[in-house]
């Protein structure tokens, strides 16, 4: 019997503790203000000043904000469209129909135009029903209810839902993101969704499932390609930047002259200088496209006259033209840690165009560097010891 009935119990949550209370202090927050401001900005004659369904919008608002169901316009748009039918079929259809009819109606054509205005709202089901059976004085006000309480309190706690989700590091408004750009602005798909999983696999599946799904489709085909990486690594062994990056690193720092940063990208035939501070913390990362760059090199005709002038110290204490490395650099560089697997670094190489992943160790110092070639060569020899075994 146990085993029964724990078929019928959800998986537990995987949000954390720390998730829980913030979503739970956001619609404590949210609708303490929204009921506050509500009061003062309604006029003084309106009955109601605050709706129930309001609660279970929080519930979305708060606690799943990445959800379709949970964005601004399905939050306005579902909450005023459900009351205005649900006022529609009390004005046109309350004389002939049994409250409980009435109130089935207007749920089932609420849903209805929710769907037809891509605004689909749970909580709007509940606001239609509460046009029916809220009473006199809801009917009285009629369609002015949802103009003037229903559409307040909502834009009221969408307005607190995008500060606090923001706020408490949630992204919200969570509009759909460009799947996988080409960073070089091609057409081309990036390199990691040329192979195994791809998007229209995921179009196909959804038009084929056809029901209507609480997660975002941006969000549902990261976690599948998510899910592939750990089970590339489960299937082919763990194997960390430490284990492949090259150590021995000629690297710059702040002060370092333009002119010796190139010879050491020269002499070494270097593509790319981690900056260091004196610490050895990486501050930036220096590279022929930087010195292209800031040297006004787009235009070939006497390049070698313009990387010279470029090079040169001016001599001066003030000069507009860089100097030192420091001035060129890139900062904040991408980096990873000694400890993290290469099939996390795969993405950020492939997908994001970098050439060089700077690897730092637990303290945040410098340790070493990854190439493209570094990872090419790692790969295959995962693949090659698959064969072999």
């Amino acid at each position: 019997m146990r085993a029964f009935l724990e078929r019928w119990l959800p998986s537990p949550t995987t949000a954390s503790r720390r998730e829980q209370l913030r979503a739970a202090a956001g619609a404590l927050c949210g609708l303490l203000i929204t009921a506050l401001l509500s009061h003062f900005l309604l006029p003084p004659g309106a009955a109601i000043y605050m709706v129930a369904p309001m609660g279970a919008s929080a519930v979305l608002l708060f606690a799943l904000p990445a959800s379709p169901l949970a964005q601004p316009w399905s939050a306005i748009g579902g909450n005023v469209v459900s009351g205005l039918v649900g006022v529609a079929c009390v004005r046109w259809c309350g004389d002939a129909l049994s409250l409980p009819l009435l109130g089935a109606l207007a749920t089932g054509l609420a849903i209805a135009a929710m769907f037809v205005t891509r605004c689909l709202h749970p909580p709007g089901g509940a606001m239609a029903l509460t046009t029916v059976i809220g009473g006199p004085v809801v009917h009285a006000a009629g369609f002015g209810f949802v103009l003037s309480t229903v559409l307040v309190n909502t834009v009221v706690l969408v307005a607190m839902a995008i500060l606090y989700n923001n706020l408490t590091g949630r992204r919200y408004p969570h509009t759909q993101q460009a799947a996988h750009p080409n960073p070089h602005g091609t057409a081309d798909k990036v390199p990691t969704v040329r192979l195994g999983f791809r998007p229209e696999d995921l179009d196909a599946v959804l038009k084929q499932h056809n029901q209507v799904l609480d997660i975002s489709r941006d969000d549902l085909e990261s976690l599948f390609m998510q899910t592939e990486q750990r089970a590339y690594q489960r299937r082919f062994g763990i194997i960390h930047c430490a284990d492949i990056m090259s150590r021995d690193i000629v690297s710059a720092e702040f002060g370092t002259s333009l002119e010796e940063a190139w010879q050491q990208l020269r002499s070494h035939r270097l593509t790319a200088l981690p900056v260091l501070n004196r610490a050895r913390r990486v501050i930036g990362i220096v590279t022929q496209s930087d010195f292209l760059e800031h040297g006004g090199l787009d235009d070939y005709s006497g390049i070698r006259q313009q990387l010279h002038r470029f090079l040169r110290k001016t001599g001066v204490s003030h000069s507009e033209k860089a100097e030192v490395v420091g001035q060129i650099m890139t900062q904040h560089p991408s980096t990873a840690r000694v400890d993290t697997p290469i099939v996390d670094v795969v993405p950020l190489m492939a997908d994001s165009g970098f050439h060089h992943i700077l690897i730092v160790d637990e303290e945040q110092r410098f340790a070493g560097i990854i190439t493209q070639s570094d990872l090419v060569a790692a790969l295959y020899e995962s693949r090659f010891a698959e064969a072999a075994a």
